[in-house]
């Protein structure tokens, strides 16, 4: 009974053959032409602990983004200002390819890289149309405790 599963298992692996490459080769086609986008937006969210910097296109479909943390930046000096304009460095670098050239800026956040972030994108050759700030502000705040009974 032992041999007949054995047997079994023999004949339903395939022997490796280094010949037969079909089935381990990747069609290796054309690959997609990348889009042209000339404007699009940019989102900065500043945080005390980090700033991320993402651009898109005019719908939102995302063309590159880059934090502090993937630049190398760790602990305190990944909210800073200097930390921000390395960020918008490296974001748009990726960006490059898709032709970006002027972008409306969402800020959101109270960190150090706010202001920092948008003099960067006007640094590296981006026209800023406009700024936005999304920073979200509660209307009437949490409900209160309720009061101390002694």
């Amino acid at each position: 009974m032992s041999e007949e599963l054995k047997n079994t298992n023999e004949s339903t692996v395939e022997p490796k053959d280094s010949k037969d490459k079909t089935k381990k080769s990747r069609t290796k086609g054309k690959k997609g032409v990348v889009r042209q986008v000339a404007s699009g937006r940019a989102y900065v969210k500043s945080t005390y602990n980090n700033t991320i910097v993402t651009f898109t296109d005019q719908n939102g479909n995302v063309l590159s983004w880059s934090s502090a943390g993937q630049c190398g930046f760790k602990g305190p000096k990944k909210s800073t200002p200097y930390a921000a304009s390395m960020i918008v460095k490296d974001a748009f670098e990726k960006a490059k390819k898709y032709g970006l050239k002027e972008v409306s800026v969402f800020v959101k956040g109270i960190g150090g890289g706010r202001e920092a972030s948008i003099r960067a994108l006007n640094a590296n050759g981006i026209n800023v149309n406009n700024i936005k700030d999304v920073t979200p502000i509660p209307h009437n705040g949490c409900r209160a405790k309720k009061p101390r009974r002694v």
